[in-house]
């Protein structure tokens, strides 16, 4: 609860929320998710119900001329056995654009994973709350991006002045779907997640599908993004399909064609990039799955190693090379029939001399400044005048 004795209570409403697909209430207020009801229902994996519900790229977008606001949330904490403790998410300030501040929150839930077991408990703890003072006095635009690895309930936004929704400028929306790294795996904070960073250089309004582990092609999150406004659609696929090791190649190439036949039945005409997976050099030629490096783990680091065999792609087991060369095959086949499809090698976002200079530091997720990177490199990419994904006057 706040101590500030001149701060007043704004009711948290959808008009508030960017970047989010729905929201719950819960007993203490409303909680985010990146999947619609109908999807969760579908859905049987815990590892989906968690990132989902980790709002990378959901924010509030007000516009106040407070000098102080507190958001008081009840934060969900991730806490893995024999591994160092993670950062507590980052709650990131914009003013008018442009950043100004960050912070996070004690207390919340804790959410315990064994990775030798994949066992998982909750201790239930205390909301926190996110304090941003010191605000220049005046109207202007404010953001509070909330964590993109932190599942994160609403529970009150507090005021020293009125609050209302943030209104809309005419920015394009940008969907994007994709992995772990598109989620924002160990970026820096919020805004510095390659989507958000790339989508900061477009001027683009951001919708981030990224969900840990769980880009696997499942048909309901192919509805969800058909059922979802947007003027510009990316899809990054291929390493959760790797390092899970769910499918092989003659299920892999349908199911591609469903997921975007599924697309298209709400986006017939939206450009839509597909793009396959940076570079991983674990899987590059070594199937999934991904397994715990158990020796790194004993010495307090997270780190995975390929647990495939490589005599196995022969029978049709999925490595990232493998995909690459279907996912291109694919767009160049679709594309006689839709002008609007393209197709973008993720190795131009993160290749060879870039693994040299910035190596995955767990074998399979970019650092904070990898992001950075392939967030100026998608953006340069895709959003100029002549990109796949124009944006007007970039």
């Amino acid at each position: 609860m706040s101590t500030h004795p001149k701060l007043t209570t704004t009711p948290l409403a959808e008009e508030f929320l960017r970047g989010a697909l729905e929201l719950e209430r819960t007993e203490r207020g409303l909680l985010p998710h990146r999947l619609p009801a109908r999807a969760r229902a579908q859905n049987t994996d815990g590892q989906l119900a968690m990132a989902e519900a980790q709002p990378s790229g959901v924010r509030l977008a007000l516009r106040t001329g407070a000098t102080v606001l507190e958001l008081e949330v009840l934060p969900t904490k991730r806490l893995y056995v024999g591994a160092p403790p993670r950062p507590d998410g980052v709650y990131e300030l914009l003013v008018d654009g442009r950043h100004a501040g960050g912070t996070t929150v004690d207390g919340g839930n804790v959410l315990t994973i064994d990775m030798r077991t994949g066992s998982a408990g909750l201790t239930p703890g205390p909301t926190g709350t996110a304090r941003f003072a010191g605000l220049a006095p005046g109207l202007k635009d404010v953001e509070i991006w909330l964590p993109h690895n932190e599942t994160t309930e609403l529970v009150a936004l507090r005021a020293d002045a009125p609050v209302e929704p943030m209104p809309h400028r005419g920015r394009k929306v940008w969907l994007h779907h994709g992995s772990s790294i598109s989620q924002g795996s160990d970026a820096a904070s919020p805004t510095t997640t390659w989507p958000a960073h790339a989508a900061t250089l477009g001027g683009v309004e951001l919708i981030n599908l990224g969900y840990a582990g769980s880009a696997l092609l499942d048909p309901f999150t192919a509805r969800a993004l058909r059922d979802t406004a947007a003027d510009l659609i990316s899809v990054k696929m291929g390493v959760n399909l790797v390092n899970t090791d769910l499918m092989r190649l003659r299920a892999f190439t349908p199911a591609v064609h469903g997921f975007l036949d599924t697309i298209r039945e709400g986006h017939p005409t939206t450009p839509l990039l597909l793009v396959s997976p940076i570079l991983c050099p674990i899987h590059e030629d070594t199937p999934g799955p991904s397994a715990a490096d158990l020796g790194a783990l004993a010495e307090g680091r997270l780190s995975f190693r390929a647990a495939g065999d490589r005599a196995d792609v022969a029978g049709g087991k999925l490595t990232l090379n493998v995909i690459r060369d279907e996912l291109a095959r694919i767009v160049k086949q679709r594309a006689a029939d839709d002008e609007h499809l393209y197709y973008l090698d993720g190795r131009e976002l993160y290749g060879e001399a870039d693994s040299a200079e910035l190596p995955l530091p767990d074998q399979l997720h970019p650092d904070a400044a990898t992001h950075l990177r392939i967030g100026e490199r998608f953006a340069g990419l895709a959003f100029p005048a002549d990109g796949p994904l124009a944006v007007a006057g970039l």
